[in-house]
């Protein structure tokens, strides 16, 4: 049944996972809204990152799966029949294709359009499927989910992702700032000097000595360490003691949610530090940013839409051999990463966008 683009009505896209995963997928909701002007955008989310999509055009409605539900087969399987009957949608754009969500198409398999990655086990079940993983970046690939539909409709593609925050959010937050004695007329780097996974963070001596050296260099410039969670916040708080607690480091800034978060990168001149979900957040607001990607976590992948506003640094960059050599240990890898190599990309990046 072949159905023209303006008569799709409700489609569903479903985003479970992380922060950078799902800011990297709001390119797939606008690409479908170009492509579907006429159609509501629904996108299932994990309900603790949810809100950061608050106010994105190309997103009608937000349908968020809290923990519980998802650790409850029963409760999650019964939330989502009672989503797919209420929702009567034309088109499900599942964009992991696990067994898990497979459940969304299960339950509505009366909509045509049931898109999803190619796997064995959901031949039966989704109707329009691609092979994944040909070398291409995260947003490549999510779009590329919607490549079988060009046959029956013509898809309007929007590589870039978006992250919204409104006039009176950056007010109260620069308040805040202001409260703990940030200059928000001077440059501000919002730098994530931790990670989530301890192992993939840079070296911390070495991040201390690039901090520095950004500091010494451009005489105004204040740096804000971003942190999620107690181990991430002591880590900063530990680096800003060893830096001598500078005062133009603020180690104090408590970015409550992904909201508050955006808006502390929205007012920064640059995003510095360990590739993660904030740094996708900083691109997806148009901020700057030079991220070191540690060994394992493909540059090429997870940097879409490079160019000279937003760069990074990743031992294929320094040495193709030694990144994919069974020989070298993953510090070994981690430690090829040096200041210097780091410095070198980002020294003509802070050049430029410091004012």
């Amino acid at each position: 049944m072949s159905i023209k683009n303006d008569e799709v009505k409700r489609i569903l896209v479903i985003r479970f996972r992380r922060v950078g995963d799902a800011v990297l997928s709001t390119a797939l909701c606008s690409t479908l809204k170009n492509s579907f002007p006429q159609a509501s955008i629904d996108y299932v989310l994990n309900e603790g990152i949810a809100p950061l999509f608050q106010y994105h055009p190309d997103i009608d409605n937000i349908i968020t799966f809290n923990e519980k539900e998802m650790s409850n087969l029963w409760n999650y399987t019964r939330k989502i029949r009672n989503i797919m009957h209420q929702g009567k949608y034309n088109m499900i754009v599942d964009t992991r294709s696990t067994v898990k969500t497979l459940w969304f198409s299960l339950f509505s398999l009366k909509t045509p359009y049931r898109v999803g990655r190619k796997k064995a086990y959901n031949k039966l079940v989704q109707n329009y499927t691609t092979k994944n993983g040909d070398g291409s970046d995260m947003v490549c690939l999510t779009l590329k989910l919607l490549q079988p539909l060009e046959k029956k409709f013509q898809i309007k593609y929007n590589r870039n992702f978006k992250v919204y925050v409104t006039e009176d959010e950056k007010t109260l937050f620069s308040e805040y700032l202001v409260s703990k004695g940030v200059n928000i007329q001077k440059p501000i780097i919002t730098c994530a000097v931790a990670t989530r996974i301890p192992h993939k963070m840079w070296d911390f001596q070495l991040m201390k000595d690039t901090l520095l050296q950004i500091l010494n260099q451009y005489k105004d410039v204040q740096l804000i360490f971003n942190y999620a969670g107690k181990e991430e916040k002591d880590i900063s708080e530990q680096l800003h003691k060893e830096m001598n607690n500078h005062l133009r480091v603020f180690s104090n800034i408590d970015a409550k949610s992904l909201r508050e978060l955006a808006c502390m990168i929205k007012l920064s001149s640059f995003f510095f530090g360990n590739e993660g979900g904030p740094r996708h957040i900083s691109q997806a607001l148009e901020v700057p940013s030079f991220a070191i990607y540690p060994p394992g976590i493909s540059k090429k992948t997870w940097l879409p839409n490079n160019s000279d506003h937003y760069q990074g640094i990743a031992l294929e960059d320094i040495s193709p051999e030694q990144a994919i050599s069974k020989k070298l240990s993953y510090k070994q890898k981690m430690d090829l990463i040096t200041l210097d190599k780091v410095w070198s990309g980002l020294s003509p990046m802070l050049e430029k966008h410091i004012e």
